[in-house]
């Protein structure tokens, strides 16, 4: 083995038998593509499920009490409700650390191009929203208007990654920071317009407890511990409040430091202090030599933003953990539909299927031409527009509104107007894609 393979042998980490497992799964982890495959899969068990012969049993299992009780005083709900209120957190949470490190770090750290996602979010909440109102005025179904707002970002991502290298990249980031956008925006409607009655006491404690956490950053503190602890006193102090607990996601995600500790600067200088004792006896735990290791290790951590490690962390857990369970727990449809409110579900139909593309073309366009954003290389009005029929697809948010807007009279109802326009959305958005792409091809 010449001295060169062998240096390049040793400047990876050691292979065990188990990484030709663990390694394959780990990239499997990470193509956000395959979430919306776990998803739809999960979403199509509930569906067969709530027609089975089990669907009694399938969904009384989702309404089985759990929680604590300590003599007079108890917290308890059902398990949909603790997926939906506590597990969902850790969904938000990753959206929030996901638009700031865009923000800060990626694609939308450019405040023009910032400035079209914005835009087209903005639009696509507005304006189906607004004609939602239009046609529920006055109806049973008047107070579901946040159900139409915002956009699914597995499924959206997945259909664009039906259509391969077709794809420009700008309209994957433009697709991927709409959709956050409008699922921070929609988990503040829920927060504002789907809360009870607001108790300002726990509002106040969970306002001591946020800056708490400001100002361990603020001194340099690293400790995980310390930061989930005060997390939890912040969920447990809103959910008290009576404001929709996932909030505290959002507030966190947003709080989570993007600067990192450690420079590249400073990190190759401890490597190279790991470079100059390359002889460290492999059993010392005390020796000069150990230590800078030791240093090495937590400089190598720290060279990455805590948004980076967090998203990194947390990303395939949400998508292949929180999401499906999410959609077992809430995508069940029976067929047998007795008491179907055509009107609410056309409405939802039409907000999606309509409105979205509408609001997100009518506000992009607005922002480019008043000079307020700029359209990036490769994202044509074409493109932009087959992409905005994307938009439509609002499935696993739609459905976390829903559950929050409307009773059990209508909530069958509202969920056939979401998978309607969801598939349709998805169907006309690829077929709109296609055509565009061959279309370019051919000029």
């Amino acid at each position: 083995m010449s001295e060169s393979r062998l240096t390049s042998d040793l400047a990876r980490l050691p292979r065990e038998p188990v990484d030709r497992v663990t390694n394959p799964f780990g990239r499997f982890l990470r193509i956000e593509t395959l979430g919306g495959v776990v998803l739809l899969v999960a979403a199509l068990v509930a569906f067969v499920l709530s027609n089975s012969p089990w669907a009694h049993f399938f969904a009384a299992f989702w309404d089985l009490p759990m929680g604590l009780r300590f003599g007079a005083v108890e917290f308890v709900r059902s398990l949909r409700e603790w997926i939906n209120d506590a597990l969902m957190t850790g969904f938000f949470f990753l959206v929030a650390v996901e638009l700031k490190r865009e923000l800060v770090l990626g694609e939308l750290s450019n405040g023009r191009v910032a400035a079209l996602s914005i835009a087209g979010a903005l639009g696509g909440m507005i304006m189906p929203a607004t004609l939602y109102l239009l046609f529920q005025a006055g109806q049973a179904g008047g107070a579901g208007w946040g159900t139409v707002m915002a956009t699914d970002t597995a499924f959206v991502i997945g259909c664009l990654a039906l259509l391969g290298r077709r794809v420009p990249p700008a309209l994957g980031v433009f697709m991927l920071s709409l959709a956050i956008v409008d699922d921070v925006g929609a988990i503040l409607v829920v927060a504002v317009g789907y809360s009870a009655q607001i108790a300002w006491l726990p509002v106040a404690f969970a306002a001591v407890c946020i800056a708490g956490i400001a100002a361990l950053a603020r001194i340099g503190v690293r400790s995980m511990p310390a930061y989930f602890v005060m997390g939890v006193l912040v969920w447990l102090a809103i959910d008290a409040s009576g404001i929709h607990a996932t909030i505290a996601g959002v507030i966190l995600g947003l709080l989570t430091p993007a600067r990192r500790w450690v420079s590249d600067e400073r990190l190759y200088a401890i490597l190279d202090e790991v470079v100059a004792h390359p002889d460290a006896a492999a059993d010392s735990s005390d020796t000069k030599d150990r230590e800078t290791l030791q240093l090495a290790a937590i400089a190598a951590r720290e060279s990455l933003a805590p948004v980076e490690r967090i998203q990194i962390a947390l990303h395939p857990w949400v998508s292949f953990v929180v999401m499906p369970v999410f959609a077992l727990a809430n995508a069940g449809l029976p067929l047998a539909l007795t008491s179907l409110d055509v009107s609410l579900t056309a409405t939802i139909f039409f907000a999606f299927v309509v409105g979205k593309p509408a609001g997100i073309l009518t506000f992009c366009w607005l922002a480019v031409r008043t000079g307020i954003a700029t359209r990036p290389p490769g994202l044509s009005w074409g493109v932009l527009a087959g992409g905005s029929v994307l938009g439509g697809i609002g499935f696993t948010m739609a459905l976390f509104i829903a559950g929050r807007a409307f009773d059990h009279h209508l909530i069958d109802s509202a969920k056939a107007g979401i998978f309607a326009a969801s598939i349709v959305s998805g169907a006309l958005g690829l077929a709109a894609l296609a055509w565009v792409f061959r279309s370019d091809s051919r000029c």
